[in-house]
């Protein structure tokens, strides 16, 4: 418990810097031909707490900033609702980051693409370096492609509403998952998953990295 408190402190200024030089960099990346631009960052927002999407969908990329659309909107409803703080609070105070960090563009037939292997390869040295910079004590992993970046299941019930210890590129950390809010997916809307959201939230309010924020309605 000391040790995870420890981690949760403001980040001394010697990480903020170069915190803002990697969103720099982020900002400038054009390494996938496939997927549409420009990369979407929340900014270099000082943070013992990383919250991970998927990919940006076509919108945040003209918005500049993650979850900037309908997916959003019930992200930090859920926030609102079941924690009490806002979705400005949040953005100012959680650092927000993805597996693949530009649009991947639409699949046949509808819906936002998947990232494909080579794209989360080439993009994961951008997560890797923020968890290098930041050493966060929780990693919020939003939907199925997140959470599978760090831990192994095959139905969404054995990763919601549970804690795991998990170790990443040098660094101990405690992932808490929640599903995917796109209404592509009814999951999180009907049992177990309504109860099993319900469950990660209130695992997330009571982390000692999400309390030292000092978040309130």
């Amino acid at each position: 418990m000391a040790d995870t408190l420890e981690k949760s402190n403001p980040l001394p200024e010697a990480e903020v810097v170069p915190l803002a030089g990697h969103v720099l960099a982020l900002k400038a990346c054009r390494e996938c031909p496939n997927m549409f631009g420009p990369p979407v960052s929340g900014g270099p927002v000082s943070s013992r707490v990383i919250l991970i999407g998927q990919a940006p969908g076509d919108k945040e990329p003209v918005l500049g900033r993650p979850f900037a659309w309908t997916a959003g909107k019930t992200l930090f409803r859920w926030f609102e609702e079941s924690i009490g703080i806002s979705e400005q609070q949040f953005r100012s105070k959680v650092y927000m980051a993805a597996v693949c960090r530009c649009f991947p563009g639409k699949k046949d037939g509808g819906g936002d693409r998947v990232p494909d292997p080579d794209e989360i390869g080439r993009c994961q040295k951008w997560l890797r370096n923020e968890i290098e910079i930041l050493k966060p004590g929780l990693i919020i992993a939003v939907g199925r492609l997140a959470l599978e970046q760090f831990i192994a299941f095959e139905l969404l019930d054995q990763a919601i509403g549970k804690q795991f210890r998990v170790r990443a590129w040098g660094h101990d950390f405690d992932l808490i998952g929640l599903p995917h809010p796109s209404g592509a997916s009814t999951w999180h809307q009907r049992e177990p998953g309504k109860s099993l959201l319900k469950s990660s939230l209130s695992l997330i309010l009571d982390h000692p990295a999400f309390r030292s924020l000092h978040l309130s309605g």
